[in-house]
C-alpha cells in the first residue's frame, strides 16, 4: 500500500502534534522538508537541492549504492537474531580489528552511539571494581540515563553532577586556561586531570574511568594538545583506571591521516576502550565497543550473560562491511585530508578580512569556525553564528550548524565525499554574509 505524501504543513502539524516537542528540527522556525538524498546533497518536497555540511552520520554520502545494495542483498537473504551463529559479525570485527591497535581486539556490537557508551562505561566498572569517571568538561556520551550522568552538556540543565562524577577542564588552547602560547598546553592540561584525581583520593574514591571524545564535539569542535592523552592515560592507569576513547562522532577515517581520530596521539598512544557509531552504519542503526582481551574477560568472569538481540545482526555487518569497503575504494581518507586543508585554508584567509572570525580550526573533515564580538576578548558572538546559519540555508540551500558552550562554533562535520567546490562554494558564501552583515552593522 503506497503512503499518501502530505503537503509540508500537513505533516508539520502533525509532527507537532503526535512527536515529543523536546525532539527538536533543524532549523525549527522553517524547517526543511527533506524527501530524498545523494552523496552531500539533500532534496525537499519541491525538488530544491540543499548542500549538507552537517550529516555526518551518512559518513560516505547519502543513500551510497554500494551501501544500499548490500544492505538489500543481505536483507534479501536473511537477517535474524544475533545469537545465531553467522559469517558477517566475525568478518566485519576481523576488518576493524585492521584498523586498530593490535591489543584492541574484542568487540561487542550494539545499535547505536549511546548503547555503545553505556557497555564501555560497564566494562570499565567491571574491570577496575571502582565507580568514578571523570569527563571532560561540555561534554556529552549520549542519552541513555548513564550518559547524561557523565555528559556535562547535558547534567548541568538537569539534575546536577553525581558524586561519582568528575569534571576536567575542556583542553582548548584558543580560550581556556593554557593557550597555543604555553609551552606545552598538553601536559598543562593534563596535570588538571592528575590533580583531580588525587582530590578524588583524598575522598576515599577510586577512578573507574577517563571518558573523553578523541575530537570534543560538543565542546565546540576542539583539537586536543599534543602529548594530552598519553598523559592522562599514564595518569589514569597509575590510579587503576581505565582510558575510554569516544570514537562516534570522528572515527572511519574523518580525520583524514588516520583511521581514528585517538591516532593523531601517535602510534605509541592505545586507549583501553573505543567506542564506535554514528558513521558506521551510513545511516543504519550500527555501532560497537572494541577492547582488550583483559577488560573483556572482567566483563565475562561477572556471570552475567550479555547480548544484544540485533547488535551484529547480518544486514547490520553487510552494511558496516560495504562502508569500509568505499571508503578504501573511494579514498575517502585522502579526500578527507585534502578537502579539509583546503577548507581550513580558504576559511584562515577569509578570517583575516572579517574580525567576528576568532578562530579556525580542524583536521581532516572535522573543522570549527569561533565567532567572537571582540577578539582580545574572545566574546562568543551567538547571535551572529544562528544568523550565518540561517542565511546560509534561506539564501545558498546549505545546511549547516553551531557547536560549542555558546552555539557560537559553525561547524563542518560533512560527509566524506564532500569536494574542493563545496569548499569553495561555502566559504564564499560565508564571505559574503559576513561582508554584507558588517556593512549593515556599521
Amino acid at each position: 500500500m503506497a503512503v499518501e505524501k502530505l503537503r509540508k504543513e500537513e505533516t508539520l502539524e502533525m509532527r507537532r502534534r503526535l512527536i515529543g516537542q523536546s525532539c527538536r528540527l533543524f532549523y525549527s522556525d522553517d524547517p526543511v522538508k527533506i524527501v530524498r538524498a545523494r552523496g552531500q546533497y539533500l532534496f525537499d518536497e519541491n525538488g530544491e537541492r540543499y548542500l549538507d555540511c552537517i550529516s555526518n552520520v551518512h559518513h560516505v554520502g547519502h543513500c551510497h549504492p554500494s551501501i544500499t545494495a548490500a544492505a538489500a542483498a543481505q536483507m534479501d537473504l536473511l537477517n535474524t537474531n544475533a545469537r545465531f551463529l553467522h559469517d558477517n559479525i566475525v568478518t566485519y570485527a576481523d576488518r576493524l580489528a585492521a584498523t586498530l591497535p593490535e591489543k584492541l581486539c574484542v568487540f561487542y556490537f550494539v545499535n547505536s552511539g549511546s548503547e555503545a557508551n553505556d557497555l564501555a562505561l560497564r566494562l570499565a566498572q567491571q574491570y577496575t571494581q571502582h565507580e568514578d569517571v571523570i569527563v571532560l568538561d561540555h561534554a556529552y556520551h549520549g542519552h541513555l540515563m548513564s550518559l547524561i550522568d557523565i555528559s556535562p552538556y547535558k547534567f548541568r540543565k538537569l539534575a546536577g553532577q553525581k558524586e561519582w562524577v568528575h569534571v576536567a577542564p575542556l583542553p582548548d588552547t584558543y580560550r581556556g586556561t593554557y593557550g597555543e602560547d604555553h609551552p606545552n598546553p598538553g601536559q598543562a592540561y593534563a596535570d588538571t586531570v592528575k590533580d583531580l584525581i588525587e582530590e578524588v583520593h583524598r575522598k576515599g574514591r577510586k577512578i573507574s574511568a577517563f571518558f573523553a571524545e578523541s575530537l570534543p564535539s560538543v565542546g565546540g569542535q576542539i583539537i586536543l594538545p599534543q602529548g594530552y592523552s598519553t598523559k592522562v592515560a599514564e595518569y589514569v592507569r597509575s590510579a587503576g583506571g581505565v582510558f575510554v576513547a569516544d570514537e562516534v562522532q570522528t572515527g572511519f577515517g574523518r580525520v583524514g591521516s588516520h583511521f581514528w581520530a585517538f591516532q593523531l596521539h601517535g602510534e605509541g598512544f592505545c586507549p583501553d576502550i573505543v567506542t564506535m557509531g554514528k558513521p558506521m552504519g551510513n545511516g543504519h542503526p550500527l555501532a560497537c565497543v572494541a577492547t582488550t582481551v583483559e577488560i573483556a574477560g572482567a566483563f565475562t568472569a561477572n556471570g552475567v550473560e550479555y547480548f544484544n538481540t540485533f547488535g551484529g545482526n547480518p544486514v547490520s555487518c553487510a552494511v558496516g562491511l560495504a562502508l569500509l569497503d568505499v571508503i578504501e575504494k573511494e579514498d575517502l581518507r585522502g579526500n578527507a585530508l585534502r578537502v579539509g586543508a583546503h577548507l581550513k585554508h580558504l576559511l584562515t584567509k577569509i578570517q583575516t578580512r572579517h574580525r567576528v572570525i576568532g578562530d579556525v580550526r580542524g583536521v581532516g573533515l572535522f573543522v570549527g569556525v569561533e565567532l567572537v564580538t571582540d577578539r582580545e576578548r574572545k566574546t562568543p558572538a551567538t547571535e551572529t553564528a544562528a544568523r550565518v546559519v540561517k542565511r546560509l540555508k534561506e539564501e545558498d540551500k546549505i545546511c549547516i550548524s553551531t557547536d560549542g558552550p555558546w552555539e557560537s562554533v559553525v561547524k563542518f562535520k560533512p560527509p566524506m565525499c564532500f569536494s574542493m567546490e563545496d569548499a569553495e562554494l561555502v566559504v564564499q558564501c560565508i564571505d559574503r554574509i559576513l561582508t554584507d552583515m558588517e556593512a549593515s552593522d556599521s
